[in-house]
Formats: structure tokens, C-alpha cells, sequence
């Protein structure tokens, strides 16, 4: 085919679309099924009308082939899992009861059975439940989902492609089973899995696929030939019946590198590649392999994970030059777009000036279509796009709001020695425990406390003026006094004040640093049922005045007890916000750094002795290929202890991470030079204790013990055992007790009955040791 015949296919699509819908009727419907209040039945329909309502809008917008399978009730690899049959023995008899609750129950747990392991979807803010695999795993094939929306989409008389997670992707996403040696290796399950995937594929076929999308991203990081072997060997495989749907293999997030070509020889029939700034390599990475003849390439050149206009005119000229590197040339955007929020339009408190800057997932939508379009027809078809665009581009880069000249002096004028603390640790820890006087496993939580209905009305009425100021402010005292005095009588040794003036831990300081801006609807995914609001971050950052400070002093008049300072740290801020796009992202980070140490700095001022900034996003963030990383981890890690190294040596810093893999980063964890860390560790059973002991970490850490994204309530002795197995890599003098992350999604009777048991716990560990009083 030529590039001009190719450019006359061009067609516009979606890997998937955001699941909430545009009130988040997919949450509250859930919700009201776990509580009752709403019936399977109903859960389904509301389900299904969502279903159609993306697919309808996606086509009225003009995109030529929707995705199906995307749509999920919790996280789209337990849906893998559940379409291969991997379900942990301990919930078969939950799933064989009920599918719906036993689903429910593999993402939740229950009282008396434990959920899978939830981390971080790559790079991404979003968390999937990690499959648990071992040599007695037997898959079976249940494609019955993923037929059901095909045939819903079908019926609707729209073009529709299957999207499924890809089985060497799928494979290297999860983790031994309890009880299976760590050292098993999941991906030598490949030929047991791929019957079950050609049978998937065939039942699609026959339900009306002509194509089907495997997701592949696990290859865009470092792979070994081993594993780019077991790629080679699935797609051989999977391409080979003749019973089979087109089979598109997709991959998103990063360059291909070493992958691209295995991909390109693959028997397929098309790639889907991702052509935006941090992928730009897989451009030339594809002329070099000699191009796709004979296949469809889907370039994803509209970014599906940040919220700016697209250059339209620069992504036209990446197309242009693709049109001669594959027989057919489709536009996409870079991966799914459930990573953004749904509609720009719905934003009433954003200047007009500003908003157009801003493309959610229906713009973005209008932006592939343009594109594909262009591509089609000519730029003389879209010209009054194109010049729409390019205003809006010329906009942005011209407006004072972007840029503060005396916070550029502030970062300009930073040396190395504001990124230090004053003292070595082991002087610093002497003197904390001195000021602190705190017993050996000192107990604490990491922040927040149950969001109750009440606060969120209280919220709501101010909002809306039905209350005022006062009322509210009164409102969010009682509430500190209420958790102060419940850590008294439960007996915790560091308290914190609950946040509950905070919705959410970014959103609450972006609404009160300059450069920011929120959103009223802007929700995006988390996990499960949580969602977030993103804020956006446009402009230069600083502080006008302080932010937890008064909060923080009115808790610590409550109680002799120390309470901590609490402070979401400037990779997180940056991590879990949409960020400018015009500046190298450590510029921004010593930026934000910068105004939370006057935070830290304002806080040690007003009494507050122990201070939190924590982390999560540390390791989410890192880069996917390990030659990016170096980068990354420097400005990263010196923006935190720019934000912490003010304070004296007697004030004790703490972070926090959770849900992620940090044994890749434990040197950058040992370079925040924190006093102390606390890190998720109920789900993966201590594993993190084991990696900071295996480095040589030689500050304080809490790995958790009491795992929060989880209703069920741990005994005293469940907490006790997770202890003494972190006892046995980290000493009592320098292990403290904490639950896996803050409680704000938690009900107060769980959270009552659990933290009780977490102090019963260390108590009677506490008792076990040599050196206890």
C-alpha cells in the first residue's frame, strides 16, 4: 500500500476510557453493594449503561473502533486473572459460591481471608491486584466477560476491538503464592497459559472480533533475552491458528527498545506504539527495524496521561513520517485514557483563559479524531482546528501565570549544603530519643484517620455557604479532639490529628501553594473504587503562608504525647498531580521542595517535634528503563531533604511509602537521609523489612502491619507475628509500629478494633524482648 492509500485508512481509536462515568455511578454503585443497599442486579445495570454510554460517546465523537474489556469493577488484571482461572486457593469457595462477592473478596479480602497484593501499574498512579502464581497454578479459560461486552458493543452496531492484558505482560506482573519459594519465576507458566489465551482469542473470534488488543507494556522495561525469548515464543504461538482474531500487540509507557524488533518479526497483525516525547526513541527505533510492511501500526501520538493540549501540528508531522513505515496508519492516543480525567467542560472555577490549555479524555478524544482526520484528508481539512490549537498553544507559553521570577531566584540561589542536615544520623537519632523519650517499638499511624459522612457534609455545607467558617472550623476541632483522645486511651505513642480539614493529602496543599490549580470533577482511578482529583500544576510554585501549622498546634495542646507534623513530600506532589510539561521536572520538584520547607521549617518553629513528608510516589515514579533512572533519583532525593535538612538535630524527620516495589529503591530510600521510614508490609508478609536489612539500612523503619486497603480487622496475634518477622531483620531499638498506610478510606469501628489490636500487639512483643522495662 502507499502512503497515500495508507493515510486514506487512517482511523481514530482508544485503548480504553475512563470507568466512573460522569458522577462516579460505577463507585457509588459498588459502595452500595458491599452496604446493602444495592442488588447484584442493579450493580450490573448500572455497569452495563456506563458500558454503552462511553462507547456511544466515544463513536459520536468520532472514534471508528472502540475498546471493550477495558471496563472493570475493580482493576482489569484481576479480571485477567479471573479470565485464566488463577484464583488463589484461599477464595475458590468464595468464587464457587458467588462470582460477584468472590471477585470482591480476591480485591478486598474478607475477615477471615486475605486479599492479593495491590501495587503500582508501572509509572502510573494506579494500582492493580498483583496474580499469585506458582508450579501447581492450572489455568482454565473463562472468557465470558470479555465476550459479553464484545457482543454489548456489537449490538450497538459499532466496531469494536477486545482489549485484553497480554500474557508475558501478565506473567511478569505477579508474584509467587504464599507458601511457593520466592524464587519461582511466573514466567515459566508461559506454555501452560498460552493454550488458554488462543482459547480466549477463538471464543472472541467467534463472538464477531475481527481484531483483538494484547497490552504488552512489561516489555518497554529492561528485559532479559530470556524473557524477550518468551515473547518470541508467545506471539509465535498465538499467531499461529487460523481460527483467531487479527491480534494487535500494544505497548504504552516508554520506549520498546530491545522488544521492537522481536514484536515487529512477530506474526501479528499489527503494533500499537507510543510516538509522544517519553517514547520518541520508537520512531527511529522503527525505520531502523525496516518498518511494519504489511501491517497496521496505531500510533499513539496524543499523551493519555497528562491533561495539556496536544501539538497538533507536531504530531502531524510524526504521523506524516510513520505513513511509510506500515500498511496502515491509525491515531491513538499514547495508552489508555484512564489515567485522565473525563471532560474538561464540566469545570466551572477554571479561568476560560486557562481551560482551553486543558484536553481530559473527551478532548483528547476530539484530538485523535482531528488528527486522524489530518492525516486522511489533508491539514486543509482541519484548518480551523490547527489554528484553534496553535492559539491555544501560543497561550499557554505567553502567560504570565507560568512563571514567578523571584521563586526562579529562590531555586537559582539552593547549594548542596541546604540539602544536608546539620548532624550524622546517629547524633541526630541520640538526641531524638532524648527529647522523645519513646519506648522500644513505638507505635503511630501514618496520618489520616476515617473521613466519617459527617466531615464530608460539613465540607459540603461550606462549600455551598450553609454553613460558615466558624461552624466548619468548630466542626473540624471536634473531630481533632475526638482522635487525639481516642490514640490516648488506645495507647499510641506518636499521635497525628486525624486530617480531617484535609480532602485529599495532594490536593489540600496544592489548593494553598501559588502555580496550582484544582478541579471540582476531575476524578481519575486509584484504585478500586478510590478516586482522586489530580490537581493541575501550571505555574511556578510557592507558599503565601503557612499551611498545617495551626491544625498541627491546636492537636498538640491536646496532649502531652507528641503528635506529628504531617506534609505530603515534592515528588508526591508532582507524581500525583497533572505537571507542566514546558520545564524539566527537578526544576519543579526544588520548586515545590522549596516552599514545604518553610513549611517544615515553620512548623519545628511553632513546638511540633516529629515531622512527616511523606513519599508514596518515590518509587511510582521512577523511571521504567534503568539508564533513566540515575537522573531521576538525584533531583528526586534532593528535594526531599531540601524540604527537610532545615529542622535541628532533635526534630525528627519521618516519610512514608506504600504499595509499591521498593526493593528497587532502596539506596534512594537510604539517601533521603530520613530518621525514620514507614512502609506497606502486611499484603507482601515483611518483605520490605528483609530488603532495607539486605542493604544495610541504618535508620528507624515501621513496616506495616495492619493492612488498610483491606475492611477486615487483624487479630492481636496476626499483627504480633507480622512484627516479630520484622524483628527478625530490623532491631527492636530501631523498629516501630505503624499500619500500611493512612486510614481516611476506613470506617471508625474497623479502625478502633484494629489500631487496638496493633498497640495489644506491640505490647505483648515488647514484653518478649531482652532489653523491655
Amino acid at each position: 500500500m502507499t502512503s497515500k492509500s495508507a493515510a486514506a485508512a487512517a482511523r481514530a481509536t482508544v485503548y480504553g476510557y475512563p470507568r466512573q462515568g460522569r458522577g462516579r455511578e460505577l463507585k457509588k454503585a459498588i459502595e452500595g453493594y458491599w452496604k446493602g443497599r444495592v442488588d447484584a442486579d442493579a450493580l450490573r445495570a448500572t455497569a452495563a449503561e456506563l458500558r454503552r454510554a462511553n462507547w456511544r460517546q466515544l463513536a459520536e465523537a468520532g472514534i471508528q473502533e472502540v475498546p471493550t474489556g477495558d471496563f472493570s469493577y475493580y482493576d482489569h488484571v484481576l479480571d485477567t486473572s479471573v479470565m485464566v482461572g488463577a484464583i488463589p486457593g484461599r477464595h475458590r469457595a468464595a468464587v464457587e459460591a458467588d462470582v460477584l462477592d468472590g471477585y470482591f473478596a480476591m480485591a478486598r479480602g474478607t475477615q477471615d481471608v486475605a486479599p492479593l497484593e495491590m501495587t503500582k501499574w508501572f509509572d502510573t498512579n494506579y494500582h492493580y491486584l498483583v496474580p499469585e502464581l506458582g508450579p501447581d497454578t492450572v489455568f482454565t479459560a473463562d472468557s465470558a466477560k470479555q465476550v459479553a461486552e464484545l457482543r454489548e458493543a456489537l449490538a450497538l452496531g459499532l466496531t469494536a476491538r477486545p482489549v485484553l492484558v497480554g500474557p508475558v505482560t501478565y506473567l511478569l506482573l505477579a508474584k509467587p503464592a504464599p507458601g511457593v519459594a520466592a524464587d519461582f519465576d511466573p514466567l515459566t507458566l508461559l506454555d501452560r497459559l498460552l493454550p488458554v489465551y488462543a482459547e480466549v482469542l477463538s471464543d472472541l473470534r467467534a463472538a464477531g472480533a475481527e481484531w483483538v488488543q494484547l497490552d504488552e507494556p512489561a516489555l518497554v522495561q529492561d528485559r532479559t533475552p530470556a524473557e524477550l525469548n518468551a515473547a518470541t515464543r508467545a506471539y509465535r504461538d498465538l499467531g499461529a491458528p487460523t481460527d483467531r482474531p487479527k491480534l494487535l500487540v500494544a505497548s504504552y509507557f516508554d520506549r520498546l527498545g530491545d522488544a521492537l524488533p522481536v514484536l515487529a518479526k512477530a506474526p501479528v497483525e499489527g503494533l500499537a506504539l507510543d510516538f509522544t516525547e517519553a517514547a520518541a526513541a520508537n520512531l527511529d527505533a522503527l525505520a531502523a527495524v525496516g518498518g511494519l510492511p504489511g501491517k497496521r501500526l496505531i500510533a499513539g501520538v496524543v499523551n493519555g496521561r497528562n491533561i495539556w493540549v496536544n501539538d497538533l501540528t507536531k504530531s502531524l508531522a510524526t504521523l506524516g513520517t510513520l505513513l511509510g513505515l506500515a500498511d496502515r496508519v491509525d491515531v491513538a492516543a499514547s495508552c489508555s485514557l484512564l489515567h485522565v480525567p473525563l471532560d474538561a467542560t464540566t469545570e466551572r472555577d477554571i479561568e476560560p483563559q486557562i481551560l482551553r490549555w486543558l484536553a481530559f479524555a473527551r478532548q483528547k478524544t476530539a484530538e485523535i479524531v482531528t488528527l486522524a482526520k489530518g492525516l486522511a484528508q489533508g491539514t486543509g481539512s482541519i484548518t480551523g482546528e490547527l489554528a484553534a490549537n496553535r492559539a491555544a498553544l501560543a497561550s499557554r507559553a505567553n502567560s504570565p501565570i507560568t512563571r514567578d521570577p523571584a521563586v526562579r531566584t529562590r531555586v537559582g540561589a539552593v547549594t548542596d549544603t541546604d540539602a544536608r542536615r546539620s548532624q550524622p544520623y546517629g547524633e541526630r537519632a541520640a538526641a531524638q530519643r532524648a527529647h522523645l523519650g519513646l519506648p522500644l517499638l513505638p507505635t503511630t499511624t501514618i496520618g489520616s484517620f476515617p473521613q466519617t459522612a459527617e466531615l464530608r457534609v460539613a465540607r459540603a455545607d461550606l462549600r455551598a455557604g450553609r454553613i460558615d467558617t466558624a461552624g466548619y472550623e468548630e466542626r473540624i476541632k471536634a473531630e481533632i479532639q475526638e482522635v487525639i483522645s481516642f490514640q490516648e486511651k488506645t495507647g499510641l505513642d506518636v499521635l497525628v490529628h486525624g486530617e480531617a480539614e484535609r480532602n485529599d493529602m495532594v490536593q489540600y496543599f496544592a489548593e494553598q501553594l501559588t502555580g496550582y490549580l484544582a478541579t471540582q470533577h476531575g476524578w481519575v482511578q486509584s484504585y478500586g473504587t478510590r478516586y482522586v482529583r489530580p490537581p493541575i500544576l501550571a505555574g511556578d510554585i510557592s507558599r503565601p503562608e503557612p499551611m498545617t501549622v495551626r491544625w498541627t498546634t491546636y492537636a498538640q495542646s491536646l496532649t502531652p504525647r507528641p503528635v506529628k507534623g504531617m506534609l505530603t513530600g515534592p515528588v508526591t506532589m508532582l507524581a500525583w498531580s497533572f505537571v507542566r510539561d514546558d520545564q524539566p521536572l527537578g526544576d519543579t520538584a526544588r520548586q515545590v521542595a522549596l516552599a514545604l520547607r518553610d513549611e517544615v521549617n515553620d512548623l519545628e518553629t511553632a513546638g511540633t517535634s516529629v515531622i512527616q513528608v511523606d513519599e508514596p510516589a518515590l518509587r511510582e515514579t521512577l523511571p521504567l528503563r534503568a539508564a533513566d533512572r540515575p537522573g531521576y533519583l538525584a533531583w528526586a532525593t534532593e528535594a526531599f531533604r531540601l524540604t527537610t535538612a532545615g529542622v535541628r538535630p532533635d526534630t525528627q524527620i519521618h516519610t512514608h511509602m506504600c504499595y509499591a516495589e521498593f526493593g528497587d529503591i532502596v539506596q534512594a530510600i537510604d539517601d533521603l537521609d530520613a530518621d525514620v521510614i514507614s512502609l506497606e508490609a502486611a499484603r507482601s508478609h515483611m518483605q520490605v523489612a528483609r530488603e532495607l536489612a539486605a542493604h544495610g539500612y541504618p535508620r528507624e523503619a515501621g513496616p506495616g502491619v495492619y493492612d488498610i486497603h483491606s475492611p477486615r480487622v487483624p487479630s492481636a496475634d496476626e499483627a504480633a507475628a507480622l512484627l516479630r518477622k520484622g524483628l527478625e531483620a530490623i532491631p527492636a531499638e530501631r523498629l516501630w509500629v505503624n499500619p500500611d498506610c493512612g486510614l481516611k478510606t476506613r470506617g471508625w469501628p474497623e479502625t478502633r478494633a484494629s489500631l487496638d489490636n496493633l498497640v495489644a500487639a506491640a505490647h505483648a512483643v515488647r514484653a518478649e524482648l531482652p532489653t523491655a522495662d
